[in-house]
């Protein structure tokens, strides 16, 4: 099923320009309320000198990537850190934190992604991490991000899920494999794939189920987001 970018919800706030993929806010879509453990992957630009001030979580794991500027971020567990174009900053809420996003450039927007997925356990003590993917990331493979217990780099969630940032150049494709009974969300951050007959732009999202293997291609090159779900 393809979640075009079109179709996404919207957020228009002058310093905040946001598509949600999901439900989110004062955007509501009972149809589109999340996929198994993905609950939210909003697509948001930040305005110079904009934020999101202090807020609270809980119960929820969430990262963000940057895909271009930087993105302050500061929280109730200490942390405060930039995050530069193409790192990921992840965050599990446990029972309980307080953190705020801003865009420290005074002329330059930032473009991010977040992404929010149910935890497989309530509370917990909230903990914080950061992966460099500018230098990390392999052309042409996928990249494991988070996955429920760590290996290849991964950093441990609290979620039943594995997810994965997929690199392309133009006229490239690569294979992955899942287990029986998992299901997959393919985002796409820019550039295009193509899997299972469907062809997929920048921005849009496509649930997959029943398919053990994938074969994804792209024409013109393509990085994305491979969530692996039980």
């Amino acid at each position: 099923m393809k979640r075009p970018a079109a179709a996404r919800g919207q957020t228009e706030l002058g310093w905040l320009h946001s598509r949600h993929t999901f439900s989110f806010g004062n955007y509501f879509d009972p149809d589109n309320m999340g996929f198994r453990s993905l609950r939210v992957i909003n697509d948001d630009v930040v305005e110079a000198g904009g934020g999101f001030g202090q807020h609270p979580h809980r119960d929820a794991e969430i990262f963000s990537y940057v895909i271009d500027g930087e993105l302050q971020h500061k929280d109730s567990m200490g942390n405060g850190r930039i995050i530069k174009t193409g790192d990921l900053q992840y965050m599990s809420a446990g029972r309980g934190v307080l953190h705020s996003e801003f865009n420290p450039s005074p002329d330059k927007p930032v473009h991010f992604l977040q992404v929010w997925l149910k935890p497989n356990m309530g509370g917990g003590e909230p903990r914080y991490a950061e992966k460099a993917l500018g230098r990390d990331v392999r052309p042409n493979s996928l990249t494991l991000l988070f996955a429920s217990e760590p290996r290849d780099g991964a950093i441990a969630i609290r979620a039943d899920a594995e997810v994965y940032f997929g690199k392309l150049d133009a006229g490239k494709q690569l294979t992955h494999r899942s287990s029986a009974g998992q299901a997959q969300w393919l985002h796409v951050i820019n550039g295009d794939l193509a899997t299972l007959g469907e062809r997929l732009e920048t921005g849009d999202g496509a649930a997959i189920e029943n398919a053990e293997t994938l074969e994804l291609k792209s024409r013109e090159g393509a990085e994305f987001l491979l969530f692996d779900l039980k």
